[in-house]
């Protein structure tokens, strides 16, 4: 990912992140959403807090969008991809797993 631009990036970020900022919105005010995931220094999970930056990017024109959104759209991406390959066996409707890649903004149920 480090040798693709920004227009890559906001591709991949476009493709990856399947969720709208109304759905992400509705889904970070769920007690699921804020039991995924593992808290950072203030509580909040590391996920949940990437998940109210989603929503912001989503809403932001690109030609808006700074160097620092841009390094946090590769880290979104990355940690879909990562986490996508992990898939676990069976059912995952109402697993973490499911929980904690809705925090980043993907559910993979609507693939």
């Amino acid at each position: 990912m480090a040798g693709e631009d920004d227009e890559e990036i906001r591709g991949l970020f476009r493709d990856l992140v399947n969720l709208t900022p109304t759905e992400l919105e509705r889904w970070l005010g769920t007690a699921e959403s804020k039991s995924a995931g593992q808290p950072s220094g203030g509580g909040e999970s590391t996920g949940h807090e990437s998940g109210r930056r989603i929503v912001a990017l989503l809403r932001t024109p690109a030609h808006d969008l700074s160097e620092d959104d841009h390094a946090h759209m590769r880290k979104v991406v990355g940690y879909i991809r990562r986490h996508l390959a992990q898939r676990p066996d069976g059912d995952v409707r109402e697993t973490r797993w499911r929980h904690s890649l809705m925090n980043w903004g993907h559910d993979p149920l609507k693939d």
